[in-house]
């Protein structure tokens, strides 16, 4: 039974896998798109969202708490002074998961993961 497990393994450890999201929530708040399986994107999609909904809250507490997973400062401020204002009034659902097809190589689902533009 599955009893409060949140989350898929995506074959990494725990370590790796809090490395991935951090990494791919900051490129997709540095280019409001990125590509990536539709498992990753899965994952992200919530990771990335409570990421958002701290920014939109805007004090000292919320941005240490993003800065602990984006490193990244530039982009950091970005979410702060860009991003969070932008879904200000939206209560949730802030990206979108769209399904590009199978990747050539492998046959991996493949799926692009957006913000919304507002």
């Amino acid at each position: 039974m599955r009893h409060r497990v949140r989350g898929k393994k995506l074959s990494r450890t725990a370590e790796h896998r809090r490395a991935l999201l951090n990494n791919l929530a900051t490129s997709l708040f540095k280019h409001d798109k990125i590509e990536t399986t539709e498992a990753k994107a899965k994952e992200l999609r919530p990771f990335a969202e409570r990421l958002i909904t701290l920014a939109r809250r805007g004090d000292l507490h919320a941005r240490r708490q993003i800065e602990r997973r984006i490193r990244d400062r530039a982009v950091a401020d970005r979410l702060f002074k860009e991003i969070g204002p932008r879904f200000a009034t939206r209560p949730g659902g802030y990206t979108r998961i769209l399904k590009m097809g199978a990747r050539a190589g492998d046959g991996a689902e493949i799926a692009r993961i957006e913000l919304l533009p507002e």
